[in-house]
C-alpha cells in the first residue's frame, strides 16, 4: 500500500469517516485512488469551491489540446485562445474560468494597478523604462506573471520535498531550466505507485494527469480561490 494511503490510515479516527468516499478510477489501464480533497481550516464556501477547482482540472484531461505557444488576441475579458490549442497557462486559466474565476481580468487589473509588482522580461523596446506595458492578450498566460499574481493574492505555500505537503487544488509552478518555467494544479487523484497526488498540466502533450510532482524544481506553491474567499 502506497506511504500516503498509509499516512492517511493513520490518522486520528475522525478521518476514518472519509474512507467511504474512496473511489478506483481507472486512467489510460492504470488503477487510481481518487482521495479526499478537503483541508482543514478552510470555511465551508471555500472548500466548495476548491472542490469545483479540482474537478474541472481534472475534466480537462477529456480534451485534445494541441500545444501551441503563439500569440493570439482574444477578447477581453473571458477570452481564450482556440479551444483546440494552448500551453500550460490555459489549462490554470480555463480551470478556474470553469469555476467562473476570470484570471484573464483579474491579472489584467492587478498588473494595471500594479505594474512595478510585475516582471518586465516582455517589455518592448519602445518601453525601456518606467513600468511594463499591459496586454489583456498575453499577460495571463505567462507563467511569471500567474506567480506574482498568486503571491499577491493567493496563500503562498511551502516549497517543500515533502508530497505530504501538497494538496488537491494546489498551484505548483516549476523551473524547466533554460529559463523556462511551467505550471500545474494538483488534483484529488493519487499514483498507486508513488502515494503522491497526481498533477495535471500541459507540456507539450495536452492536458494531462500526472505523477510530475518533483520533476522538476518547484519555484512556487500557492492556492487562489478568488477575491471572495479572502473577504
Amino acid at each position: 500500500m502506497p506511504y500516503f494511503v498509509l499516512e492517511f490510515f493513520s490518522r486520528p479516527f475522525r478521518r476514518l469517516i472519509t474512507l467511504a468516499i474512496f473511489l478506483p478510477v481507472s486512467l489510460l489501464g492504470h488503477s487510481l485512488w481518487v482521495l479526499p480533497s478537503s483541508q482543514d481550516g478552510l470555511p465551508g464556501p471555500a472548500q466548495r469551491l476548491l472542490d469545483r477547482l479540482v474537478a474541472a482540472a481534472v475534466e480537462r484531461t477529456h480534451h485534445i489540446v494541441r500545444y501551441d505557444p503563439a500569440y493570439v488576441r482574444i477578447p477581453y475579458p473571458g477570452g481564450d485562445v482556440p479551444a483546440s490549442t494552448g500551453v500550460c497557462t490555459d489549462e490554470v486559466i480555463r480551470a478556474y474560468r470553469a469555476v467562473g474565476i476570470d484570471l484573464q481580468k483579474e491579472v489584467h487589473m492587478d498588473l494595471l494597478n500594479h505594474r512595478s509588482a510585475y516582471p518586465r522580461t516582455w517589455a518592448s523596446t519602445s518601453h525601456t523604462s518606467g513600468p511594463p506595458p499591459t496586454d489583456t492578450n498575453i499577460d495571463h498566460r505567462r507563467v511569471p506573471n500567474l506567480m506574482v499574481f498568486f503571491r499577491r493574492h493567493g496563500e503562498i505555500l511551502p516549497l517543500s520535498a515533502e508530497a505530504r505537503d501538497y494538496h488537491p487544488g494546489d498551484l505548483v509552478a516549476w523551473n524547466l531550466g533554460g529559463g523556462i518555467t511551467h505550471i500545474g494544479i494538483v488534483v484529488d487523484q493519487v499514483s498507486p505507485q508513488s502515494g503522491r497526488y497526481l498533477v495535471v498540466h500541459n507540456i507539450g502533450r495536452g492536458p494531462q494527469m500526472e505523477d510530475v510532482l518533483f520533476d522538476w524544481k518547484i519555484i512556487g506553491h500557492y492556492r487562489y480561490l478568488g477575491e471572495s474567499t479572502r473577504q
